[in-house]
C-alpha cells in the first residue's frame, strides 16, 4: 500500500466514525461527542471515559485507544485489522464504545 492508498483509506475510516457517532445521537439517547483534529479522533461519551482514534501515516496504521488497552490496525485491502488478533476495527470499536458508555452501540464502515 502506498501512502496515498493508505491516507485514502484512513480517512475513509475515520468519516465512517464520525457518520457512525452522528447516527447514533440522532436515533439514540446515546451523548458522544466526536471531536477531530487533523488525524486524531477523540470520543468522549457522557459519563466522560473517551476513546482515542489516532492516524500513524509512518506505519501505515491506524491506533485505538480505549480502557480495555492500545490496539494497531493495519488495512488488509477490505478492512482494518489488529495487528495482533487480527480483529476488525469496527468491531473492536464497537465493543469498547458499549462497554465505555454502559449502551449497546454498533459502529461499521
Amino acid at each position: 500500500m502506498n501512502e496515498l492508498e493508505y491516507l485514502d483509506a484512513a480517512e475513509q475510516l475515520l468519516l465512517a466514525v464520525e457518520q457512525t457517532c452522528d447516527r447514533i445521537n440522532d436515533e439514540t439517547d446515546a451523548d458522544i461527542d466526536a471531536q477531530r483534529v487533523g488525524g486524531l479522533l477523540t470520543l468522549t461519551f457522557a459519563n466522560r471515559s473517551q476513546i482515542i482514534i489516532n492516524l500513524q501515516p509512518p506505519l501505515h496504521e491506524v491506533w485505538l485507544a480505549a480502557k480495555s488497552g492500545g490496539y494497531h490496525y493495519k488495512f488488509d485491502g477490505s478492512v482494518w485489522r489488529d495487528t495482533k488478533t487480527g480483529n476488525d476495527f469496527f468491531a473492536d470499536l464497537t465493543r469498547d464504545a458499549g462497554v465505555q458508555s454502559g449502551l449497546a452501540l454498533v459502529f461499521q464502515a
